[in-house]
């Protein structure tokens, strides 16, 4: 009796295995794994120490990492002629999310896209989804550069506004757009009849040199209130605007820590929240491809920044207008040139 009752025993414990086992087996299947387990990397056109863009992104990961214990890593001043082998070999190697900081990223990722569906590719600033596993999310620029109209507006003294922009695409358009509308119908609202912007573009997003000529000019021909929207490119542009007392809008990051007195405001992109709530979605399983993910002034994502330069008067103007956006009383898409 006591043999049979130890080799029933026996085969009792080697099914409680089996099926242990085999649950194991399916949860690992089912592709459920703790969150540090994510393989995510977030590819970046210019270094994380720009102040502007690539600073921004870069602050987003670190936020991810600390508050949802995941471990993105990145890869920075990645070249467009490199854009579609990078992520491909990301992909390669298994990687969950891919994430890549810039609307120019946006035909390189549907792209490759196609022949890695486990993969999700999410582009920051992305305006096409073309797949399944394309999952851009776009922060509403045209929301923030509002904002920096709101003080530009305000700031200039002869109603002269120069903008440029790092390419001509269609997100960079709108927020150059909305800017130069809102800002030019301020100043005119002030008085100044011949208020009016001129605008350029420098096909870069890295020439500090070409930033800084550019500014000159503009400054030179009479702009004495300028806004710049290209990375690095605008480094140059607040050297030429401190060398020649005119006045910078800053946006994305703080560049008012450049200099107070050039740079008298800045819009700041918090992409610490915005980058959480988009891993987040990707977590929980909300991230979903064919479809752009918007977040704006109502989300808290664009927050001003004030030197003592900017009045308190006009920094009340300012939360009137953000409040106006909030309660959906402003339209943007009429202030697109290109709809």
């Amino acid at each position: 009796m006591f043999k049979k009752s130890s080799k029933l025993t026996a085969i009792v414990l080697a099914l409680v295995m089996l099926l242990l086992l085999t649950a194991c087996s399916q949860t690992t299947d089912s592709g459920e794994k703790d969150t540090e387990n994510y393989k995510m990397v977030l590819i970046l056109p210019g270094p994380i120490n720009d102040q502007s863009w690539n600073a921004t992104n870069y602050a987003g990961l670190v936020k991810s990492n600390e508050t949802l214990g995941t471990q993105m890593e990145y890869v920075e001043n990645v070249q467009a002629a490199d854009y579609e082998s990078t992520f491909r070999n990301y992909a390669e190697r298994g990687y969950d999310l891919i994430m890549a900081a810039g609307t120019q990223f946006d035909e390189a990722a549907n792209k490759v896209a196609a022949n890695y569906p486990e993969t999700t590719f999410c582009v920051v600033n992305g305006m096409v989804s073309s797949g399944e596993n394309v999952a851009p999310i776009f922060p509403k620029e045209y929301e923030a550069s509002y904002i920096a109209a709101l003080m530009a507006g305000e700031v200039t003294e002869n109603g002269q506004f120069a903008t440029i922009g790092g390419f001509p695409n269609k997100a960079m358009e709108n927020l150059l757009d909305v800017y130069e509308k809102v800002a030019v119908d301020i100043a005119k609202e002030r008085g100044i009849s011949d208020a009016k912007a001129v605008r350029a573009y420098a096909n870069s997003w890295d020439d500090v040199a070409l930033g800084k000529q550019m500014a000159e000019t503009m400054i030179d021909n009479g702009a004495d209130v300028l806004f710049v929207y290209a990375n690095q490119v605008g480094l140059g542009a607040i050297q030429a605007t401190k060398e020649k007392g005119a006045k910078f809008i800053g946006f994305s990051g703080d560049q008012t820590t450049i200099d107070p007195n050039t740079v008298v405001g800045s819009v700041v992109f918090d992409f610490e929240t915005f980058y959480v709530w988009a891993v987040q979605k990707y977590l929980d399983g909300s991230l979903e491809g064919n479809k752009v993910h918007q977040a704006g002034i109502a989300e808290d994502i664009f927050k001003p920044v004030y030197t003592d330069n900017i009045s308190k008067e006009v920094q009340d103007k300012v939360t009137e207008g953000m409040a106006k956006v909030r309660n959906g009383e402003v339209d943007f898409t009429a202030m697109f040139a290109n709809k």
